[in-house]
């Protein structure tokens, strides 16, 4: 009888970890004590604008309350990807629980690749002067036709504490089955300081859908803490 195949593990690399860990420890984060914050929001879409409130606890708690359910649905998406990506949280708790290794592409100008080994995305990053500047992840589950995607980080501000806030990325999505590209997205985001934390402020989207270039934005204002 034959037996499968085992893959081999994956040996972590310690000039990965540290690469990332440096990276992730540079990237702008809600404080640990952080409690939310309430917000006015106005959602343009091409031009057509609704306005509503918006109250924002954690990646998974938040509200928003708009005229308009499919704005009002596109808008919880939105918002509720911000707040992941700013919510506290700790390296080990992130991709430091995975197997991490370089890639020998290291004169490339965004950094060599960084492997995430085991996250069931096939993710890999590019990382260059102590901060993310690519993500790249294969996507198959929901249902829907499988896809992946590249996020480029263009531009970021500097917080009062000295860590990178993204302002400015373009996401590249196209079919893992024939490697086609089938949308582009353009964000660019502005924040505004609370207290002791960065909120944001606004995020503008440039895609193409359904045979036209479609501009949306989100505009907060009249910021609360909780």
């Amino acid at each position: 009888m034959q037996t499968a195949a085992t893959a081999p593990e994956v040996k972590d690399d310690p000039k990965a970890r540290e690469a990332l860990r440096k990276a992730f420890e540079n990237t702008a984060r809600w404080q640990a004590n952080f409690k939310g914050f309430t917000a006015d929001l106005t959602v343009n879409v091409n031009s057509k604008e609704v306005n509503g409130s918006v109250t924002v606890k954690g990646p998974r708690d938040l509200t928003v309350s708009l005229p308009d359910g499919d704005v009002q649905k596109w808008a919880e998406n939105q918002i509720g990807m911000i707040a992941v990506h700013r919510s506290p949280r700790s390296f080990e708790e992130s991709d430091g629980k995975y197997a991490l290794t370089l890639g020998d592409d290291v004169d490339h100008p965004m950094g060599p690749k960084l492997f995430i080994n085991g996250d069931g995305m096939h993710s890999f990053y590019r990382v260059k002067d102590g901060r993310i500047t690519q993500i790249n992840r294969k996507m198959g589950h929901g249902g829907g036709p499988p896809f992946g995607f590249t996020i480029n980080v263009e531009d970021s501000m500097v917080t009062k504490e000295n860590k990178f806030l993204t302002t400015r990325y373009t996401v590249y999505y196209y079919s893992t089955k024939d490697g086609k590209l089938t949308n582009t997205e353009s964000f660019t985001d502005t924040h505004v300081r609370v207290d002791a934390s960065d909120l944001p402020a606004t995020r503008r989207i440039i895609s193409y859908e359904n045979g036209e270039v479609t501009v949306k934005s989100l505009s907060f204002t009249n910021h609360k803490m909780l």
